[in-house]
């Protein structure tokens, strides 16, 4: 694609790939030195099972996570390093990909190096990039869009809505969401002069492009009549979710971006909305409609989190042209104090944050950590109130017991008896570490009727015995004539629901094939 003259960063070096490479490598390395802290998050363990089915679509989640996870488990294979490498890779990428946005707006060496220090300082990100699951490639797909647009801007090249098209289009097989931010994207070219791209017959060739990309999965939703949506319709009619106030949304966005990243990001919009940015303004209404509409949706804090990098690498290149500002002319000792102190305060800032996010400390000095923590660790869900760890550690505990007791009372079976049991569980996170822990206690695959497990159906069991994960006995009393309790799990550290008994159940009132399609759990 050609490149119009005049461009800001003409006459200049190529983009200096030095230092936020090495930034990158020493985050992605730390990611792989802690992989084995605790244990495999409940999310992955469904991914890995959806990787056995592959499919065009699923019912919580379009098809790309599971891909991934066929492919992971094809190379390196399953192992916990092996399998958290990917969303280390990604966060890697993440920060390398911020720099080059950041180039785009006019950085330079310091800018750049600088976009790369604040895109691995977000605390959000620790927690992401730990975890096998979409959240860890989602800012990739936002980030590149817009990079796409800044070329775009950048060159006066309308080609580059191929581009985008089809980062756009991969991205809709990562995430439905990033469809809101492509929208508010080209709503902020609407209200800029950068309109003009909006009127090239380019940006039909990138549509056309991000539909090739995601017309598998269309095709999976109607054929399956748009399981996703019935989803989240269920979940908003549960209650599940925490319904924040605006200020609350706000005051959790500044503390999983970590607060010292904020006069930067802040610094970026402003840069967006000032003369030196004005080419670019699109991206800061961008910002504001997708922060607005994650607040007046009533969305988890974490979701607006992919929109950050565009903030924060304008907040980088702002902050490099205002050291070159002739006011720092005579006082290279302070340009260069000042620095040398944003780049401390950074670390210090995530330093101070980091165990409650990264698992840098073993679970017992954790709790210690957590007692004398200033504030409460923002929670998504009501089921998280009464648990003693933050979700995203306490979802990595007590898969491998729960399976290990599960095997007790399946080979306390005879044989016989054992070809007609059901391990049938509440969710798909204890189906997940059913089938993937189960291979080493010689169980067969669960059934559950949660999520995508539902559309895999009962295979051949009836109900005649069952045993039964995440159930209270007296709720399981409805459905079977013998309920009794065949283990019990107590790990503190696990979710408060993940601590129900393990059940032995016999002659299922209604049999399991029949019954299937109304004790459909979709939520």
């Amino acid at each position: 694609m050609s490149e119009a003259s005049g461009t800001p960063n003409e006459g200049k070096p190529r983009f200096p790939f030095l230092v936020p490479t090495i930034i990158a490598a020493i985050y992605f390395l730390a990611h792989l030195a802690t992989a084995t802290r605790y244990g495999y998050f409940r999310d992955a363990l469904y991914y890995l099972a959806c990787s056995e089915h592959l499919a065009w679509g699923y019912v919580d989640q379009p098809p790309l996570i599971a891909f991934i996870a066929w492919i992971a488990r094809r190379t390196l294979g399953d192992p916990l390093p092996a399998l958290l490498l990917w969303p280390a890779l990604a966060g890697a990428a993440r920060i390398v990909l911020t720099a080059a946005f950041a180039r785009e707006l006019g950085a330079n060496k310091f800018g750049t190096a600088l976009a790369a220090a604040l895109a691995t300082t977000p605390a959000v990100w620790y927690v992401n990039d730990h975890q096998f699951a979409m959240n860890a490639f989602e800012p990739l797909f936002w980030t590149g869009c817009a990079f796409a647009v800044a070329r775009m801007i950048h060159t006066n090249n309308p080609k580059w809505w191929i581009v985008f098209g089809a980062i756009g289009g991969l991205g809709l097989e990562n995430k439905y969401s990033i469809a809101a931010f492509a929208f508010f994207l080209l709503a902020g070219l609407l209200l800029t002069p950068q309109r003009k791209f909006l009127f090239s017959p380019w940006i039909l060739a990138g549509g056309f492009t991000a539909l090739l990309f995601f017309l598998p999965n269309l095709l999976w939703n109607i054929q399956h009549h748009w399981p996703f949506l019935e989803l989240m319709r269920n979940i908003r009619a549960s209650g599940r979710d925490v319904v924040s106030s605006p200020a609350a949304f706000l005051a959790q966005q500044i503390l999983i971006m970590t607060p010292a990243t904020l006069p930067f990001w802040l610094g970026g919009l402003w840069f967006y909305f000032s003369a030196a940015g004005e080419r670019f303004r699109a991206f800061g209404w961008a910002f504001i409609f997708t922060i607005g509409f994650f607040l007046l949706a009533h969305g988890k804090n974490y979701y607006s989190a992919p929109v950050y990098p565009l903030v924060l690498a304008a907040g980088a290149a702002a902050t490099e042209k205002l050291l070159a500002s002739a006011r720092f002319d005579a006082r290279p000792g302070m340009h260069t104090a000042l620095k040398v102190t944003m780049f401390a305060w950074l670390f210090i800032g995530i330093l101070l944050l980091l165990p409650i996010v990264f698992p840098v400390l073993p679970i017992d000095a954790y709790l210690r950590y957590q007692k004398h923590l200033p504030f409460g660790v923002p929670k998504s869900e009501h089921n998280q109130d009464e648990a003693t760890l933050p979700q995203h550690y306490a979802d990595e505990f007590g898969w491998e017991d729960m399976v290990a007791q599960v095997a007790g009372v399946y080979h306390s079976l005879t044989l016989e008896e054992q070809s007609r049991t059901a391990i049938f569980a509440s969710n798909y996170g204890e189906a997940g570490a059913v089938d993937f822990f189960g291979s080493r206690y010689g169980l067969p695959k669960a059934i559950c009727t949660h999520q995508n497990y539902f559309l895999w159906g009962p295979r051949n069991y009836t109900g005649e015995i069952v045993i039964r994960i995440g159930t209270k006995p007296e709720d399981a009393r409805d459905y079977y004539e013998s309920v009794s309790v065949a283990a019990t799990l107590n790990n503190p550290y696990t979710m408060p629901y993940e601590r129900k008994p393990i059940l032995l159940c016999r002659h299922r009132k209604k049999n399991l094939q029949t019954d299937w399609p109304d004790i459909k759990n979709w939520d």
